[in-house]
């Protein structure tokens, strides 16, 4: 019995001085986690030849072990959020979107050769989002292509008013 007082104290101390990241402050602590439908897209698709390799930002599409692009529904997923998907140890990034993929949760992934994104094809995943993006900046992106009817869609999903009508 003397020696268990000693290690439980000891225990006890070491727990309390464990560094515990706040909610959302490292990769390893999620802001969300659910499960969504994902679909694949690559810059040679016949819808997508006309943007090349570039994103709605007019950036080079990633495909690498540290960040992957993605296209989805910036009223929902707005430009910049950061997620991982469970079973990958790769960082997926919001950095474009699509006009079929508006209204919807579901999440495109880019990939770089038709092999590749056939292999995808469509699942459900379960992702944990590290870092949500701008709506602000998705706003200010989407109002300056609101000639566009998805680009008015989802400019229209982030407004509680009815400004974005002017731009019809």
């Amino acid at each position: 019995m003397v020696f268990r007082v000693p290690i439980a104290i000891s225990l006890c101390c070491a727990c309390l001085l464990v560094p515990r990241p706040v909610r959302g402050e490292s990769p390893s602590s999620p802001l969300f986690t659910g499960t969504v439908r994902t679909t694949a897209y690559t810059h040679t698709e016949s819808d997508h030849i006309q943007y090349g390799n570039k994103s709605a930002l007019g950036t080079v599409l990633k495909y690498t072990p540290e960040y992957h692009s993605v296209a989805a529904d910036w009223s929902r997923f707005p430009l910049g959020t950061k997620f991982r998907i469970k079973g990958y140890d790769r960082l997926f990034v919001v950095d474009d979107y699509g006009s079929a993929l508006v209204g919807t949760q579901t999440i495109d992934i880019y990939f770089e050769t038709k092999e590749r994104m056939n292999g995808w094809g469509t699942r459900f995943v379960e992702i944990e989002i590290l870092e949500f993006g701008s709506f602000q900046a998705s706003r200010k992106i989407l109002a300056a292509r609101a000639k566009n009817s998805y680009c008015l869609a989802m400019l229209a999903s982030m407004t509680t008013d009815d400004w974005y009508l002017s731009h019809r």
